[in-house]
């Protein structure tokens, strides 16, 4: 957060001491001009201590925080304060210092302990809004940004601010607004980056017009901007809302530059060197709790072979205390908790630790820790799972995928090398429940009616989308089409888009969000799963296998429609892969129609939750192991990396998967 500090009065004619602080401050200014923070800091405190005046310990305090050393600037601020209890400034550095700390909690406390009539200027309450809005206080975060607009109503970063709290509310429209007027008042930086937010947000409240216009207008900026540009975009909403894989890897490869010239220099380069004892491997994500990423991979990082392999988990995200968080904990040998911290620590940790393959499980997300690849933290650094396409960085060597999500006929849509897993890249977890005891009347669903379910984001779901499962509506009069309520806006919308293509209220069901075991129950009661596109499900794919109820989906060309399909290929049912739109509703239709097919795969499914591969945390773990073997010994032997193409199992189930499967792919590749 920027931050306008005064100066001091030049000094009055006769003041030797006064003269000489404020000399100092004007070296120190110097300093801070050229980022040389550190000895700033030194020269300004140097003037508070012969002068005696708060301007220059609020120097010195802020020159602390940009030299890295908050819990510097706290002691100076605390000092400050206990001279000048009204001094608000003092109380918006120490909140800033202990943002740094990721302390969000303390910071808001600092500020809000300010005495009643001191007085509060603009930067006091927008940093309270951020302090509390990281606390996910978000109604509090919302009255601060108020009281700070109320004060300088056409700042363009506030109102973005702001925004995020809505976001975080589920308001989105409500965001979107927010970020449109950010754009209007002329954000500075990050635009591209604003507007990919807007549209992911349009796409969340459903509000397809405007998502449309703004989505045609980044696509336009992006397109016309320089491929070697080094800028903040939005790679994941073009990850999942643009059907173009090279137009993604763009993105992507601007956003990596990015990242790079953040960190200034990287640490230096560590080469692969072969060692006695165990292969020592890091997973790094902020998503260690009750999220996706941790429901995929628990059963695999419990069955990692220890003999073989030293696992390190790196956690920069909250501790939700849920039983999910414990059970990650409990599956590595060693949990690393960084949240809070800068990952300029976190990259030195895992350099400290000779981590040999740091797997990042995050990627360009919310929250995301580019910097610790940027930094080459480890020898050999690899991107799995926690973002559906290139990283497009010239620092992360490897991308794991499989023949589906990316057959090696795609490598020019990644910057990374591909490296194949022998079934499914997704891992799923066995001791999860099975869902299948539920009944429709447990959760006021009727009895007689044919449930297309299709809970799915809301920003999946598109104009083109719908109209394709209202057409199945049409000739299908019994069913129903199962959705999420997944935020504040997006109910009312659907079904008023639905009441345009001629579909009733009464033919769209809305379902809450609720905890996973109950998720489960709950998605088991549907008969037919719909897929959306570009953006498959994903994670819900697979919980819908799982439950034993099929799903039907569209492949395309990039890796985030292409992830059903390597899921379905993993539990031998090609035959619900659909390489066009029209032939997806007609099968959409034919299965609705064919109620004995629905229940042969039903049985078919619940065999396979026994013997797929897609269903087993052991195997998985030993052919990821196998995998990374091969890439260590590459890298120790000199080899730069390569794609590796996906290695046969023992039993030849991958090979006979990919060989059902083939004809669909070649169509769609």
């Amino acid at each position: 957060m920027a931050l306008a500090l005064p100066n001091p009065a030049p000094p009055a004619a006769g003041s030797a001491r006064q003269a000489r602080a404020y000399k100092r401050w004007q070296q120190a200014q110097a300093h801070a001009q050229r980022g040389q923070w550190a000895e700033a800091a030194r020269q300004f405190d140097e003037a508070f201590q012969l002068a005696g005046e708060g301007v220059y310990g609020l120097h010195a305090a802020h020159s602390l925080i940009c030299a890295g050393q908050p819990d510097a600037a706290i002691e100076r601020t605390r000092r400050l304060r206990s001279q000048w209890p009204e001094l608000s400034l003092a109380y918006t550095l120490e909140s800033h210092a202990l943002l740094e700390r990721g302390r969000a909690a303390d910071a808001a406390t600092c500020l809000q302990s300010l005495p009643a009539l001191a007085p509060r200027d603009q930067p006091y309450w927008v940093s309270l809004g951020v302090s509390l809005q990281r606390c996910s206080q978000h109604d509090e975060a919302i009255a601060a940004f108020m009281q700070a607009l109320g004060l300088k109503m056409n700042d363009a970063v506030l109102h973005f601010r702001l925004g995020m709290s809505f976001k975080d509310k589920g308001m989105k429209a409500e965001a979107a607004e927010c970020v449109r007027t950010a754009l209007l008042l002329g954000l500075e930086a990050s635009t591209l980056a604003a507007r990919s937010q807007l549209v992911f947000l349009e796409r969340e409240a459903c509000r397809w017009p405007e998502a449309e216009r703004e989505l045609a207008q980044l696509r336009h900026e992006v397109q016309a901007s320089p491929d070697d540009l080094a800028v903040e975009t939005g790679p994941f909403t073009h990850a999942v809302l643009v059907d173009d894989p090279l137009e993604q890897l763009k993105v992507a490869r601007q956003y990596a530059r990015h990242v790079s010239r953040m960190i200034g220099a990287p640490l230096p380069r560590r080469r692969a060197t072969a060692h006695a004892g165990r292969l020592r491997i890091a997973y790094l994500s902020a998503d260690f709790h009750q999220h996706a990423t941790s429901q995929l991979m628990a059963q695999m990082l419990e069955c990692h072979d220890r003999s073989r392999f030293e696992v390190t988990l790196i956690s920069a995200g909250p501790d939700d205390q849920s039983a999910l968080r414990q059970r990650i904990i409990a599956s590595s040998e060693r949990f690393e908790d960084f949240r809070g911290r800068s990952q300029r620590a976190i990259a030195e940790r895992i350099r400290a630790l000779g981590i040999d393959i740091l797997i990042d499980a995050k990627g360009a997300t919310f929250d995301t820790l580019m910097r610790v690849t940027a930094h080459r933290a480890a020898p050999l650094q690899v991107s799995w799972l926690g973002f559906p396409g290139s990283t497009g960085a010239d620092y992360v060597d490897y991308f794991v995928g499989d023949r589906v999500v990316t057959p090696l006929g795609h490598s020019g849509h990644f910057s990374e090398k591909i490296a194949q897993m022998p079934g499914c890249y997704q891992p799923n977890d066995a001791h999860r429940s099975m869902g299948a005891s539920a009944q429709r009347s447990e959760w006021q669903l009727p009895e007689d009616k044919l449930l297309l379910c299709a809970f799915h984001q809301s920003y999946k779901i598109s104009p083109e989308v719908l109209d394709h499962w209202c057409e199945v509506l049409r000739r299908v009069p019994n069913a129903l089409l199962w959705l999420l309520r997944w935020n504040t806006n997006v109910q009312a919308t659907l079904l008023a888009e639905a009441l345009k293509r001629g579909i009733p209220a009464s033919r769209l069901l809305f379902a809450p969000l609720l905890p996973p075991d109950q998720h489960l129950r709950r998605l088991a009661c549907a008969d037919i799963y719909l897929d959306a596109w570009p953006c498959n499900a994903h994670t819900t794919a697979g919980e819908a296998l799982w439950v034993g109820v099929p799903v039907l989906t569209l492949i395309g060309q990039t890796f985030a429609q292409r992830v059903a399909a390597s899921l379905l290929t993993a539990v031998d049912l090609p035959e619900l892969v659909c390489t066009d739109a029209a032939a997806y509703v007609d099968a959409a239709v034919g299965l609705a129609q064919d109620a004995p097919r629905r229940q042969a795969l039903g049985r078919h499914l619940a065999q396979q939750r026994q013997t797929s591969a897609l269903f087993d945390g052991q195997r998985f773990a030993r052919d990821i192991e196998a995998l990374y073997e091969r890439m260590w010994a590459r890298a120790v032997a000199g080899l730069p990396p390569e794609h590796l193409p996906a290695a046969e199992r023992a039993d030849s189930t991958a090979l006979a998967d990919h060989a059902r499967v083939a004809p669909v792919l070649a169509a769609a590749i």
